[in-house]
């Protein structure tokens, strides 16, 4: 029989996930606005970053392609949403329709925002005479970063859920901090981002997370099916 998932009543993850939403939106706001005014000293950093490590790419072709690998297959947004669909179907499957709906929506509404932010900033990328990849569309917020983390931190989450035991818990937090820092790395090591377009992906994908949490903990989804965050 299905037993709907559940938090510790001692530990409740709806307040948890309020202050660690509040936490994470200031500097996503802080650095979005200073992309959106091009502060000189952030752009200064982005460029010495950017020229150091596409040297190191030109240099080094064997990481340069396993990276290229890494970002477009293992890591790739269209892999994280398959990884996701699948979650859902699963949720679903066992009855948690609410938490489906809910994974689903964060999903859908951090891909809405990726993509408005990239059109409101239209912040140009990285351009080489000597590029070792290529990708289009506007370049801040990372995509690639932005999905990972939401995408690994929603799976943390529903490892939490359910009550995972210490060992798949540390395997899967282990996983997801590869995920999202590998991803992060080989972007701008491939020269398609600058270092803040992937710091504001990170931040954007940890807060999505959190309101996703904060949300369903006092949603009225849960409360009609008994569902516990």
């Amino acid at each position: 029989m299905y037993s709907a998932p559940t938090d510790s009543p001692t530990r409740p993850s709806g307040p948890r996930a309020a202050r660690a939403a509040a936490a994470l939106g200031v500097p996503s706001l802080l650095l979005l606005l200073l992309v959106g005014v091009e502060w000189r000293p952030l752009l200064s950093l982005d460029d010495d970053i950017a020229h150091t490590t596409h040297r190191w790419a030109v240099d080094d072709p064997d990481t340069t392609r396993v990276s290229r690998v890494l970002t477009d297959w293992v890591w790739d947004p269209w892999t994280m949403r398959a990884l996701v669909a699948v979650v859902v179907i699963w949720l679903a499957v066992r009855g948690a329709r609410w938490l489906a709906l809910w994974i689903t929506g964060a999903c859908l509404i951090g891909a809405a925002v990726q993509q408005g932010l990239k059109a409101a900033l239209d912040r140009p990328r990285p351009v080489w005479p000597d590029p070792v990849d290529s990708a289009h569309y506007a370049a801040f917020p990372s995509g690639h970063a932005m999905t990972a983390a939401l995408v690994c931190g929603l799976l943390l989450w529903l490892l939490r859920v359910y009550g995972a035991g210490p060992a798949l818990w540390r395997t899967g937090l282990a996983l997801a901090v590869l995920s999202v820092a590998g991803v992060g790395l080989t972007r701008i090591w491939l020269g398609v981002h600058w270092p803040s377009d992937v710091v504001g992906g990170w931040l954007l994908g940890a807060l999505t997370v959190a309101l996703t949490v904060a949300t369903y903990a006092y949603g009225p989804g849960r409360r009609a099916t008994g569902e516990e965050a």
